[in-house]
């Protein structure tokens, strides 16, 4: 098959090819210039390739084309695990679809589910939705119907299949029509290619990208470590931000750990030392989640400290660093981890901050991606210098957070239990709040 180097080789309308243009994207990767066309065919499709090629585009722009010959209703659903990478993609298919006045609508958890509602009733072109609160939609609301969509996409298809939003997906797939084009995309996809034949209702195509077995990560990527003691290791970190600030004062700095807490008190930290930050993580309420992905995209702030809620899918080109300031026990999340830098062709860099009881995590990552990382050296007297100083102050951000009215304790351990339970902890929170100012007013009513 002869190499296709434009949009216009893949008969996409000259609208379509314009808005693309209008936002940068003037040339397909190689997961658009092989899964477009195929899709337009009527085909399903599977795609796998690495992080930061292009997936979202490659279903967006096909499903944007359809769409403008016969514009009616839901015509597709996009799945996808996490809230703030439902946000990202919404935001691809309304750039795309601004000329024909696309309408769509974000179905995820910790809005109003009578204002989502609303939007459903008007009808929305293209839906993007997590799957727990769309099951939730499609259990209590009878106002809006699935029955009639073209498309049903799986992004991050490896997640949604792994078997955490199993009764979700079931009842999701209830309400859909027998005759779909689906359409699965994920960057580490060969765990659950054989579930994804099973979701297949037809013969598709399945395209995997060369070399996706061999190394995983991009060869733009520069992937390094730092062997450090784990009592020493905020320090370290410190230090290593403060090397990379000294040679890119501008370049964006994403920090990954493993727990909200974690999350939360490192974000204080960094803050209280000197290193403005933003933190992301599942326990904070989606409205406070979103304005500080605002504030990271548009450059207001440099640094996010953030869980694996950020891992997945998120494009923000001026992400230079990844910092792992924990080693992820799974080696496929150290991948999408890494992916939020070295995008599309540009360069990036990845170090994980390693102790001695992370070296066989080190090992087994290594072997998945069948590539070794390179030790990076930092300077010790360097580390001594400030080691007083970040560990004072994250004793005193621990005592803040237990201190704290939104961040105390007992609203953690509630928040995590709802979410272990499968309920959205804003609305259980919000419930909780109300609940309690209803306690106050009747206690104040009965002193009087």
């Amino acid at each position: 098959m002869t190499q296709k180097h434009t949009f216009a080789d893949l008969e996409l309308n000259k609208w379509i090819i314009r808005q693309c243009a209008t936002v940068g994207v003037k040339l397909p990767t190689p997961i658009q210039h092989n899964c477009i066309p195929e899709i337009l065919k009527g085909k399903d499709c599977i795609g796998a390739a690495k992080t930061g090629s292009g997936k979202t585009l490659a279903f967006a722009l096909p499903i944007v084309q359809k769409l403008c010959e016969d514009p009616y209703g839901i015509f597709a659903l996009i799945l996808t695990p996490t809230r703030e990478l439902a946000y990202q993609i919404a935001d691809q298919f309304a750039v795309i679809g601004k000329p024909m006045n696309l309408r769509h609508c974000v179905v995820v958890g910790g809005i109003d589910m009578v204002e989502q509602g609303i939007q459903l009733t008007k009808r929305p072109h293209i839906v993007v939705a997590t799957p727990g609160r769309l099951a939730d939609h499609l259990e209590s609301c009878k106002t809006f119907s699935l029955s009639k969509i073209k498309f049903l996409v799986l992004d991050e298809a490896d997640r949604l299949l792994s078997g955490q939003f199993d009764e979700q997906i079931k009842t999701i797939f209830k309400n859909l029509p027998k005759e779909r084009q689906n359409l699965f995309f994920s960057a580490t996809i060969t765990d659950t290619l054989e579930k994804l034949k099973e979701v297949s209702n037809k013969d598709f195509f399945y395209y995997e990208a060369p070399s996706i077995s061999d190394a995983v990560t991009v060869e733009q990527l520069e992937q390094l470590y730092v062997l450090c003691p784990r009592d020493v290791k905020d320090a370290y970190l410190a230090q290593v931000i403060r090397d990379f600030r000294s040679i890119n004062e501008d370049g964006n700095v994403m920090i990954f750990t493993n727990t909200c807490k974690n999350c939360q008190v490192l974000s204080m930290t960094l803050n209280d030392v000197g290193f403005e930050n933003v933190a992301l993580h599942a326990m904070i309420p989606q409205k406070q989640r979103l304005a500080a992905l605002s504030r990271f995209k548009s450059n207001t702030v440099k640094m996010l400290i953030a869980t694996d809620v950020a891992s997945r899918g998120l494009d923000i080109p001026t992400v230079q660093l990844v910092l792992n300031h924990t080693v992820p026990k799974v080696p496929k999340e150290y991948i999408h981890r890494v992916g939020r830098t070295a995008r599309a062709g540009r360069p990036g860099k990845a170090i994980t901050l390693v102790t001695p009881y992370d070296i066989k995590l080190l090992q087994a990552i290594e072997e998945h991606i069948k590539t070794k990382l390179v030790e990076l050296k930092v300077d010790d007297s360097e580390v001594g210098k400030i080691f007083t100083q970040v560990s004072v102050t994250k004793s005193e951000a621990y005592l803040k957070l237990d201190e704290g009215d939104f961040y105390e304790k007992r609203l953690i351990n509630k928040r995590k239990k709802w979410i272990l339970d499968g309920l959205d902890p804003d609305e259980e929170e919000a419930k909780l709040l109300k609940k309690n100012k209803r306690k106050k007013h009747k206690k104040k009513s009965e002193t009087k």
